[in-house]
């Protein structure tokens, strides 16, 4: 597989990468620690070479033991740390599923310190603003960043939930590698930003690539989530009505899956791979076989007019997904 490019970084990645997320956070109760490792482990051998995790990507176990993301992530990755490219964020604490915000220059020098410490490296690839401060100007964020790039702490930078302005800005005083939002075939109104990454060479991450595991086609309104520690429990296109209305996508998936003989995960991952050379989604999974079929994607050719055809299906649907942050 060709690998793709994070910006003008010199950072290159297999066109799929891995959201660890879901080890500890926001996908019920948390893998053991061990467990987290041997599907991380499972996932470079099955060929992935992009793996993100975040500092707030926190767990609490039934016993009361809190986890960190970062901690598994790094063990797990140690003993090839040279030939992947890890990137994490800063920024962003919760309460409940509430965030707490803060990219002040001292904040980010804290998280970056506890970070690399989590993940047991002298550096960081890609670092991301987790989600952008309006108490601090893009400019300063810059600064850190660009410090922390001399300073050899980072390779490059991203900025998650990215908007064009605050792109700019940021851009003009140190060069974006990424920006990681949400996409896809639910989800595009990012896809207004298209323009403007390609004009400054910047990659697109894409986070809940498959709607938050709503476009494998293995879930549907009666599927049951733990109502405290998975987000998807709350998430509109796992309510009936949510489900009713995008039926009629996953019955467009499964058709066109078919005829590629892929799965729906595949067959979705695959389109977004064609729309544009520079996005790289990184679905996640606690599943290894699950973690095989999401990076066979990038092994589905589609044409030009089948990826305009389905934008122009999708076009016509009225969809319910979850928006937030």
């Amino acid at each position: 597989m060709e690998k793709r490019n994070l910006g003008l970084s010199g950072l290159g990645v297999m066109p799929i990468g891995f959201g660890c997320m879901g080890i500890t956070h926001a996908n019920g109760t948390p893998m053991e620690k061990q467990d987290g490792i041997a599907v991380i482990r499972a996932a470079y051998e099955t060929g992935y070479t992009f793996f993100d995790t975040a500092e707030c990507y926190t767990g609490i176990y039934p016993d009361g033991r809190e986890v960190y993301n970062e901690d598994i992530v790094g063990e797990a990755l140690r003993p090839v740390r040279d030939k992947v490219v890890l990137a994490t964020k800063f920024g962003v604490t919760h309460d409940g599923r509430q965030l707490i915000l803060d990219s002040r220059p001292e904040t980010i020098r804290r998280s970056v310190e506890g970070s690399l410490k989590r993940l047991g490296t002298d550096y960081i690839d890609l670092y991301y603003q987790h989600r952008i401060d309006p108490k601090v100007a893009p400019e300063e964020v810059a600064v850190t960043m660009s410090v922390l790039q001399k300073e050899g702490k980072i390779r490059a930078w991203g900025i998650s939930e990215a908007n064009e302005a605050y792109l700019r800005k940021a851009h003009a005083v140190c060069p974006v590698a990424a920006i990681q939002n949400r996409y896809s075939m639910l989800a595009r109104w990012h896809e207004q930003l298209f323009p403007v990454l390609e004009e400054l060479h910047i990659a697109y991450v894409a986070f809940s690539p498959l709607g938050n595991g709503f476009l494998s086609g293995k879930y549907d309104a009666n599927t049951k989530f733990e109502q405290n520690t998975d987000f998807r429990s709350s998430m509109p296109q796992y309510t009936q009505e949510g489900y009713a209305k995008n039926r009629v996508l996953l019955d467009l998936l499964e058709k066109l899956a078919q005829a590629k003989n892929a799965t729906p995960a595949q067959l979705s991952l695959a389109w977004m791979l064609h729309k544009k050379p520079f996005i790289i989604p990184i679905p996640g999974s606690r599943k290894p076989a699950r973690l095989r079929e999401n990076i066979g994607a990038a092994a589905i050719a589609l044409t030009a007019a089948e990826v305009a055809e389905i934008d122009a299906e999708i076009k016509t649907m009225e969809l319910r997904v979850f928006n937030g942050h």
